[in-house]
């Protein structure tokens, strides 16, 4: 693959920095400030960047903004260990920068999702429309796995699991090409460059802390995630991708979820369907959220 084979954005992006939380925050934007707003939550160990594909797709004018979470991407947080609830409070105080007076329209994929379910149960008055792309939750945890889980994270202590390296970008791109074959090989190359950082050895790194890899001590409890959607009052749109793995495994169910949500999905999208077909995901946000402008 030809290092000068990459992806070239269509609508440029800015970059801005935060203290959230005690975390440094990267926030990319895209648009016009006084365009509406649309706020991407992006998923565990992707960037917040790489929505750039949607971006470049979408067909009205926007103001995107699009956070890397504390400790992926280019956001760093001193951090021994990595809580859910952190996020949350993370996107509260980002909203608070972008749109402290007006309820939001999110958008979040799998992690992202995730995180938008909660809050936007949690917060109702602030979020407006929410786009869920994947995000279905985890299977309900067993709470006789409560005394191993905190042995295994007390263990694990900070060694936490390092995430690979690639010999070079190209070889990243090559693995997210492998993975995501409707990609085009400048998309895999772009995004291989917003994931990691090319060392003076040419190495690639991601640009992830590896504590994220620790195992959590705390269970995952899905009736409270459960209540959290059900005490959701903004509109609901549910993506799935027809090929995904997640969707297949969850039963493609989002009415457990969001009793009162539309759901589409996506011919030929996995679980990536930024990645994977960014202009179909495109209009499916747009024909969703502009009744709403």
């Amino acid at each position: 693959m030809p290092s000068n084979n990459i992806y070239v954005p269509k609508v440029r992006r800015a970059e801005r920095e935060f203290d959230i939380r005690g975390a440094n925050y990267c926030v990319y934007e895209w648009g016009e400030p006084n365009a509406p707003l649309l706020m991407y939550l992006h998923g565990w160990a992707d960037t917040g960047s790489t929505f750039q594909f949607v971006v470049d797709a979408l067909r009205e004018r926007w103001r995107v903004v699009a956070p890397d979470w504390r400790g992926f991407g280019r956001s760093s947080c001193k951090c021994t260990s990595y809580w859910f609830p952190d996020y949350l409070a993370d996107l509260d105080a980002l909203l608070g920068i972008y749109s402290p007076d007006d309820p939001v329209r999110l958008v979040g994929h799998s992690m992202g999702g995730n995180v938008g379910s909660l809050y936007s149960g949690t917060m109702p008055e602030r979020v407006c429309s929410f786009v869920n792309i994947e995000g279905f939750g985890l299977p309900d945890s067993d709470p006789a796995d409560a005394p191993g889980r905190y042995r295994a994270w007390i263990k694990a202590g900070n060694a936490a699991r390092r995430f690979s390296d690639y010999a070079n970008l190209e070889a990243l791109a090559y693995r997210i090409g492998k993975r995501h074959p409707a990609m085009s090989d400048a998309e895999a190359l772009f995004v291989a460059g917003e994931w990691a950082s090319r060392g003076a050895d040419g190495v690639a790194r991601l640009r992830a802390d590896p504590r994220h890899k620790l195992p959590s001590p705390i269970l995952y409890r899905r009736a409270e995630a459960l209540a959290c959607a059900q005490a959701v009052k903004a509109d609901v749109l549910f993506v799935t991708g027809s090929s995904s793995e997640f969707a297949q495994r969850h039963g493609h169910v989002p009415e457990r979820l969001f009793p009162d949500s539309k759901s589409v999905t996506i011919d030929g999208a996995g679980h990536m369907p930024h990645f994977e077909a960014p202009r179909a995901l495109a209009g499916v946000i747009e024909e969703f959220l502009l009744p709403s402008l």
